[in-house]
């Protein structure tokens, strides 16, 4: 199986670039990026082809693309490798508007191709244990859910609207939201948020706090804000409270590493966890070539951007949002 990356504007790229090289029989093919320099680099690093632009990219006898570039980008690039019949795994959020999601969602249908939202979190073994959990009853019904995305400002084209669609709300709901969706299997029909601009210098929202309400009753809150400073020892956390009828559950994604003092280098930490983004490539990979269906949808992809979109709508109107 042959893939190729469009852009490595974001940061997971390197890691699934990485990923690919780690799987048997699968090869990172080529890679196309609107940053020469960028590009070229890249392509040397992981020993591949640069193309100058995508068309020349998916020209050639690729099977899939992952599409890493820009958030705005993402309609274009998920269309035109739709029309040249690869499938496609694409980052998150899967676009910026609704209108673009539906468009993209739609072409790969209409096209034959396979079209996976980027949710790496799905393959974390504390989320896949919560998961397992949930669906035996272990925790009776589900009554509220508590789940922070708290992170570092990541600069660059993230921080401009026109490019990223938003700031952290934008960045840190889509994540948490799908974990929850996906472990009730229900949805979410009323956001209520507060958004701010109150840490970083760029005038962008960096703190967010979403009140959710599910389909099947359940409310829950989301901290998604950009909130870590420069010299944490990671870029941010995954956490999420569960509060069932029958118990509760705490999870901590991140929490698989050991915690280093050191005279000589201070405080760091030294992570030994799961490589979710191999998890989510290895995945993508086996539904290529099985010609399944993808365990993370486009319509999953759009779910989660919808409660992002609500979430801002609700932090202008200053009142809660429906989501019909």
């Amino acid at each position: 199986m042959k893939i190729g990356i469009i852009s490595f504007a974001h940061m997971h790229a390197y890691s699934y670039a990485r990923s690919i090289q780690q799987i048997d029989g699968v090869k990172l093919a080529g890679i196309t990026d609107d940053n020469t320099v960028r590009g070229t680099k890249m392509a040397d690093t992981f020993q591949t082809q640069y193309y100058r632009d995508v068309d020349s990219l998916l020209s050639t006898e690729i099977d899939a693309v992952i599409v890493t570039s820009e958030n705005v980008h993402h309609v274009n690039h998920v269309v035109a490798a739709a029309q040249a019949g690869k499938h496609v795994l694409c980052e998150k959020p899967l676009a910026t508007t609704i209108g673009d999601a539906k468009k993209m969602i739609a072409v790969c249908k209409e096209n034959g191709v396979i079209l996976q939202t980027a949710f790496p979190v799905r393959f974390n073994t504390s989320i896949l244990r919560a998961k397992e959990l949930v669906e035996a009853g272990k925790l009776g019904r589900i009554l509220a859910m508590k789940g922070t995305n708290r992170g570092t400002n990541p600069g660059g084209w993230f921080i401009d609207p026109k490019k990223s669609g938003g700031g952290a709300v934008m960045d840190h709901t889509v994540h948490v939201v799908d974990i929850m969706r996906w472990l009730m299997k229900a949805e979410v029909n009323e956001v209520y948020a507060e958004v701010d601009h109150l840490i970083s210098e760029e005038k962008i929202d960096d703190c967010g706090i979403l009140s959710l309400e599910f389909t099947n009753g359940v409310f829950a809150t989301l901290d998604c804000s950009w909130s870590r400073n420069k010299t944490y020892p990671t870029w941010g956390d995954v956490t999420l409270e569960i509060i069932g009828t029958d118990g509760t559950l705490s999870i901590d994604a991140l929490a698989q590493k050991v915690d280093v003092y050191s005279d000589d280098k201070g405080f760091f930490w030294d992570f030994w966890g799961d490589d979710m983004d191999f998890g989510l490539i290895k995945d993508f990979v086996a539904t290529v070539m099985n010609k399944k269906q993808p365990s993370i949808t486009g319509e999953d992809g759009m779910r989660a951007v919808e409660v992002a979109l609500a979430a801002y709508e609700s932090a202008s109107r200053k009142e809660p949002v429906n989501i019909g």
